[in-house]
């Protein structure tokens, strides 16, 4: 009966919905006229993901104004890419993002796993996603996670399957140099008032009263 079911959305941490564009860029040094792509997979099969991406370093770092912040969590992602000091001005890796909140208000475009709260997470800041869902999840619920973003114009889906392919470093590559496109989609999560899932569960517990 949907008079009795409420859509919230996924809650968000309070922590990822207080970041801080200024902040995450400080920390980074990264300058406000600089595009940010922010990668990460998560825990759970990110490998394939971070080899793409290491493939595409040269393209990657051939844009002067570009930074990428890659969140790896696998040593081999580190030894692939073999960043020289210049490179790695302009791409840092880390194996874990401990400021989750203040990187994805840092960044311009996302690329990443489609799990239940980093779709949460990304929606609530409202960036620009490339989403790649984990092929062996369960159900295959990543791509369900996903579509909440794709669906709304917010972000765009690519198959595991396919990122070894050129239309997956095409449209990467297209959203990095396409400012419009992702402010595009940047108002597009903005429509879907992530930021609000907690104060909306928070209001409908409250008025069970």
């Amino acid at each position: 009966d949907p008079d009795h079911v409420l859509m919230t959305g996924n809650p968000v941490r309070r922590s990822v919905i207080e970041g801080d564009r200024a902040r995450g860029r400080k920390a980074l040094g990264v300058p406000e006229d600089a595009t940010l792509l922010l990668v990460f997979g998560g825990s759970l099969g990110a490998q394939h993901l971070n080899e793409r991406v290491a493939s595409l370093k040269n393209e990657l770092l051939s844009r002067k104004n570009l930074y990428v912040l890659h969140s790896d969590g696998f040593e081999e992602t580190e030894r692939a890419l073999a960043l020289t000091p210049e490179e790695a001005k302009h791409y840092r890796v880390q194996p874990y993002i401990d400021n989750m909140g203040d990187m994805l208000a840092a960044a311009d475009l996302v690329l990443s796993r489609s799990g239940a709260s980093s779709v949460a997470e990304i929606a609530a800041l409202a960036v620009p996603s490339v989403l790649v869902p984990y092929p062996h999840a369960t159900a295959d619920h990543q791509t369900t996670n996903a579509r909440y973003l794709v669906d709304a114009g917010a972000g765009v889906l690519c198959a595991d399957a396919d990122i070894d392919g050129s239309a997956f470093a095409d449209e990467l590559l297209h959203l990095v140099d396409d400012a419009a496109a992702r402010d595009a989609m940047r108002q597009a999560a903005r429509g879907l008032a992530q930021d609000r899932a907690a104060a909306l569960l928070a209001d409908a517990v409250e008025g069970l009263r």
